[in-house]
């Protein structure tokens, strides 16, 4: 008997195999061409650009609490249609974004039954695909999708730059998965980094350009996902790890059916340029609400990244509401320990010296409820509906201009719904939302239109934390730029102008890259609310034409070009806002960087505004003509360089 079985299996699958069914499509300029398979009965994708393959084929499907839909599927019609879509949104890298698509719906089938669709979207830069999922049997309307088979197989050769996901409830308090870890860099394949998988975004470099693969459209009906290596080439979407938030909630996912998944995606070129320049995050979403008010932006400061958690008392926030003052900024971050150093009722006389001032307060809040130990507040007043709406009805009252929710505990389901929860109250309220300790954003910008940006990277308080950080400032700005802040906005609160982080700028870590850095990043790093890293003796100490250009800076952009770089060497991009060009660049490297790059975007005889280190790192600023295309730099270990239109 057991002989037979086995025969009829593998006859099975060579009638599978002998009636495999596949369907191609492409981009609509034909650059990206999509191939999808049933052979075998298995799901599978590929994809080319030009004549060379960046995906291997790769499988599809899901594991549901029902079954497997990701075997024994047969693949039925892919209906290919032009999507087009035109948006305008402030707080990404591009301000009017026209889009245009090839869709194409890919049916299968089990047993003869709909099963599964996989919907793809193919432009001449981004491919991204996410299910539908069918119920197996009349009248069944739930379901638990406990896996992904989804799977991107990368070329032999192709070398990673990944950050590695973290253990679960470890670190400080508690709180990990914070994302805060370091990247490696064009390390080997075959590897799960410390044992979890990495967190989106991944970037590969096959051996004919790069791949760089995340996912978007994720809220409280599905879990956050990362990246598993799963042997050799191998990378598949991983669910969150049951330990998270101490172990409560499931780490599969509950959904309606019909259900519809969260989008997987994948930007690839033969340059970096694709992947900077990118708004496939965004382009794949909608609103799911109406923005309360017209939200605006710009720049602020906060006191804790140079002062720690003793600043944040009534006295030195008045000073720093002085100091955006005096900068022209529009706000003041007002961190942990709030409620006890400051309290409600002192906090309130603060909010109405800041209005007096013309500057507005954004509020810190610890997330908890029970997943960590943090033990900062204002505590349990965001992660209960009736507390958090009270809390937000005062600060409505007091004029509050948006919060800072930290301390997150991973990407189950529950969590997800919990940051939904909180942007969809804090828009009833007019309140802005930053997040902080937390996952990556999802799409966020445009599904959730009172949303500002996530941290979800090494970010800047690690450079007071250790001299380590500070060694590491340009190789992790040299990163950043080319992957974590090319899907979403970034909340890094940089751009120190101190030489220590201490408040009398004479004791803690050094800072080891120069004031010409510094002002480089706070164009490299996009988020339409900056609160940088700032302190009131910059007035004093600082050169004048760096604080003239910290003053000046725009928060927000209407257009992004990659110029050059490699991530972790060096750096080199272009932002427009309105009609006015900043081309920044920095370098990680040991040895100068001296570049002869392409500026198209200035006319000839049009006179620019240069930033530029020495090899002391000693920043000076000039002006000049620009005589041709092409201009020289030189940027010094640590160092940065900037261009920027005259007028």
């Amino acid at each position: 008997m057991k002989r037979r079985m086995m025969t009829v299996a593998a006859l099975t699958m060579m009638v599978l195999t002998a009636f495999a069914t596949e369907k191609t499509f492409k981009s609509p300029d034909g650059q990206v061409q999509v191939t999808v398979s049933d052979e075998g009965g298995n799901p599978a994708y590929q994809v080319t650009l030009g004549d060379v393959t960046f995906i291997e084929r790769s499988p599809l499907g899901v594991q549901m609490n029902f079954g497997s839909l990701a075997k024994e599927l047969t693949l039925g019609d892919c209906q290919v249609t032009t999507v087009k879509d035109e948006y305008q949104l402030k707080t990404i890298k591009q301000s009017h974004v026209r889009y245009e698509a090839t869709e194409a719906v890919c049916q299968f089938t089990k047993n003869g039954k709909p099963a599964l669709d996989v919907i793809f979207r193919v432009t001449g830069r981004d491919v991204a695909y996410r299910y539908k999922i069918y119920a197996p049997k009349k009248d069944m309307l739930s379901a638990v999708v406990e896996g992904e088979a989804s799977s991107f197989i990368l070329p032999e050769g192709t070398t990673t730059f990944l950050c590695p996901q973290v253990k679960p409830m470890g670190g400080f308090a508690r709180t990990y998965p914070s994302y805060e870890t370091s990247y490696t860099w064009d390390d080997a394949m075959g590897k799960n980094g410390w044992g979890q998988g990495y967190t989106f975004p991944c970037l590969f470099k096959t051996p004919a350009g790069w791949v760089i693969i995340s996912e978007t459209g994720t809220d409280g009906n599905y879990v956050g996902c990362c990246l598993e290596n799963a042997g050799a080439n191998k990378y598949r979407i991983g669910f969150p790890q049951a330990e998270e938030m101490d172990g409560w909630g499931t780490s599969s996912a509950s959904v309606s059916l019909p259900a519809l998944t969260p989008w997987r995606t994948m930007t690839l070129g033969t340059t970096l340029a694709p992947i900077v320049e990118t708004t496939v995050a965004n382009d794949l979403v909608q609103p799911k609400y109406k923005a309360s008010k017209e939200y605006t932006y710009g720049k602020g400061t906060w006191s804790w990244i140079i002062r720690m958690d003793s600043s944040c008392n009534f006295e030195e926030q008045k000073e720093y509401i002085d100091f955006s003052a005096a900068l022209g900024y529009r706000s003041v971050l007002v961190d942990a320990h709030w409620d006890t150093q400051i309290g409600y009722d002192r906090l309130e006389q603060l909010a109405a010296y800041a209005k007096s001032k013309g500057v507005g307060l954004f509020l810190w809040y610890n997330s908890n409820g029970s997943w960590n130990d943090a033990p900062q507040g204002p505590r349990n007043k965001m992660n209960r509906s009736a507390a958090r709406r009270k809390e937000m009805a005062w600060m409505q009252k007091n004029g509050i201009l948006g919060i800072k929710v930290d301390f997150f505990g991973g990407d189950k389901q529950v969590m997800m719904q919990l940051y939904e929860d909180i942007l969809t109250d804090a828009n009833e309220f007019g309140l802005q939302c930053i997040f902080h300790g937390c996952t990556l954003p999802r799409g966020w910008e445009r599904m959730y239109p009172n949303y500002v940006a996530s941290e979800a990277v090494l970010a800047s308080e690690n450079l007071s934390f250790g001299q380590g950080a500070c060694d590491a400032e340009a190789k992790n700005g040299c990163t950043h730029t080319f992957i974590r802040n090319t899907v979403a906005s970034m909340d890094f609160g940089g751009s120190a102008l101190n030489k220590r982080y201490s408040t009398g700028n004479d004791r803690g870590t050094y800072r080891r890259t120069s004031d010409v850095y510094a002002l480089a990043t706070a164009v490299l790093f996009q988020s339409s609310v900056q609160h940088f890293a700032l302190a009131p003796n910059n007035l004093e100490d600082a050169p004048a034409w760096a604080i003239d250009f910290m003053k000046q800076v725009p928060t927000t952009w209407d257009e992004v070009r990659f110029i050059d770089g490699y991530p972790g060497k060096y750096a080199i991009i272009a932002r427009r806002c309105g009609d006015k060009w900043f081309v920044a660049g920095i370098n990680a490297e040991p040895q100068p960087l001296k570049k002869t790059i392409q500026l198209p975007m200035f006319q000839k005889g049009s006179e620019v505004t240069v930033y530029s280190d020495d090899a002391k790192l000693n920043g000076s600023v000039k002006t000049q003509k620009i005589k041709r295309e092409s201009f020289n730099i030189t940027i010094p270990e640590n160092g940065g360089c900037l261009i920027v239109s005259a007028q």
